[in-house]
């Protein structure tokens, strides 16, 4: 989700939101607008990008008006401005005008770092708007949603709805809406499955829950599925290698601790010693290393290194089902 800055106030004179995930820097526009709009129910809202920020167009913009009227001024992919228009932006940093906020939206990256940098000297209230890569971020995504929604979710049902939906957080914040909308009371992980099973059923962490449990047939047809409908084969290496690593990890961990000391051990959530619990009966120290091998072969096989991702896949998922039974 998003970061903020200590100044946390949506209509302090600049806003700066930094990174590539769209949703989140359309969230920070969104909230410096709701809260001019609050201010001033006439508030003019201008939204531009990079090319119609022309040499003088900020001036024009950030000019007293006689009405004395609030403004917001939003400039999109400042990292894309011409040299010219950078200055005009750099030059305003240094006198923001009263009842003006002015909201940049920069990717965070080397180029433009100038205005970046100037911005942050001025003392910009910040938005953080990376990208979600790790599954840890985007869980927390969802169970954020539902939280800022006054709703109760399972950790479980958190998990499925990553693991059915993916990493497109639009798409996890609608899905979030959804089942806010349509359900009452605590939503879980029987609920998700009914809105989303066809979804679940294609997800990469479903191969691998069916792989490490040791049942072949059902991981293959999940797999074929999930490859016919799209979800990439690096996605489901990952998986594969999550679970295989689970089961390694907790095979290792000392017996009869409670769930909760080897979740902060491990670095899991106690709901999931339980599911790794139920899926490491049949394994051997020697499965887990032969699997873990299977895995490796089976990344390098879909980044480049053989012609056939599925086949690699296959190979992969059959003999991480064997070695389950390995014991």
């Amino acid at each position: 989700m998003a970061r903020k800055t200590a100044n946390d106030d949506p209509l302090a004179p600049l806003t700066l939101a930094v990174g590539q995930e769209d949703l989140l820097l359309d969230r920070a526009v969104q909230q410096v607008v709701a809260a001019a709009h609050a201010a001033d129910a006439d508030t003019d809202v201008r939204d531009l990008a990079p090319d119609q920020l022309q040499p003088g167009t900020l001036a024009e913009l950030t000019s007293p008006s006689l009405f004395a009227e609030r403004k917001v001024v939003v400039v999109r992919n400042a990292q894309d401005l011409s040299a010219d228009s950078v200055k005009d932006v750099k030059a305003y940093l240094g006198a923001p005008v009263e009842e003006i906020t002015l909201v940049l939206l920069h990717a965070g990256g080397a180029k433009g770092k100038g205005l970046l940098d100037a911005a942050r000297k001025a003392g910009a209230r910040e938005v953080a708007c990376a990208k979600m890569t790790k599954p840890a971020d985007r869980l927390a995504f969802v169970r954020a949603e539902f939280r800022t929604a006054g709703r109760s979710a399972t950790p479980e049902a958190c998990q499925a709805l990553v693991d059915a939906i993916g990493s497109d957080l639009r798409e996890l914040a609608s899905a979030c809406s959804q089942l806010v909308a349509d359900i009452e009371g605590t939503i879980d992980d029987a609920i998700v499955g009914r809105y989303y099973r066809g979804r679940a059923e294609a997800s990469s962490f479903t191969v691998a829950d069916r792989a490490v449990e040791g049942r072949a047939a059902e991981a293959l047809e999940a797999l074929r599925w999930a490859m016919s409908t799209g979800v990439a084969p690096v996605m489901i290496t990952s998986a594969l290698a999550q679970g295989v690593r689970a089961i390694g990890k907790l095979a290792s961990a000392p017996r009869g601790a409670r769930p909760g000391d080897l979740a902060r051990e491990l670095g899991m959530p106690p709901w999931k010693i339980d599911r790794v619990r139920q899926q490491m009966r049949g394994w051997s120290a020697d499965g887990v290393a032969t699997a873990l091998l299977a895995v490796a072969e089976a990344d390098a096989g879909v980044k480049g290194g053989g012609d056939d991702p599925e086949y690699a896949l296959e190979k992969a998922v059959v003999t991480i089902a064997r070695a389950a039974r390995s014991r």
